[in-house]
């Protein structure tokens, strides 16, 4: 059966990397506690690549509209299938971490409204 993985692009402020991580890192456990298979956060490196041919595309900081001092994260969570992802999910909403109300009115480290959010079906897998 082809996996299925949930895909994130995210604008992230430079000084806010560490708080961003520190959430991440909460998050990542969460996810694994309720059953995702893997969990990656990636902080942009090269977001400006070259490509042979003249081949143009659009880049993930203009995919987010970055804007100056921000980088990109590329976030993805690895399930056995989209049936399971919406399991996995639906417990890590309901667990207690979620509600907590330290995190209520904590804003989050990054602009929601320039995120971009889709579940993939797997079609090739090495």
């Amino acid at each position: 059966m082809a996996k299925y993985v949930d895909g994130f692009v995210i604008p992230v402020s430079k000084d806010k990397i560490g708080e961003y991580r520190k959430m991440a890192k909460m998050g990542a456990k969460l996810w694994k506690k309720y059953g995702a298979l893997e969990y990656f956060e990636c902080v942009g490196d090269d977001l400006s690549p070259k490509m042979g041919g003249g081949i143009k595309f659009m880049k993930f900081p203009q995919l987010v509209k970055a804007k100056p001092g921000e980088t990109v994260v590329f976030s993805f969570i690895v399930y056995k299938s989209r049936a399971h992802r919406d399991a996995v999910n639906a417990k890590v909403m309901k667990d207690p971490m979620m509600s907590d109300p330290a995190w209520k009115n904590k804003p989050m480290p990054f602009d929601m409204k320039r995120m971009a959010y889709g579940g993939f079906k797997s079609i090739v897998e090495f």
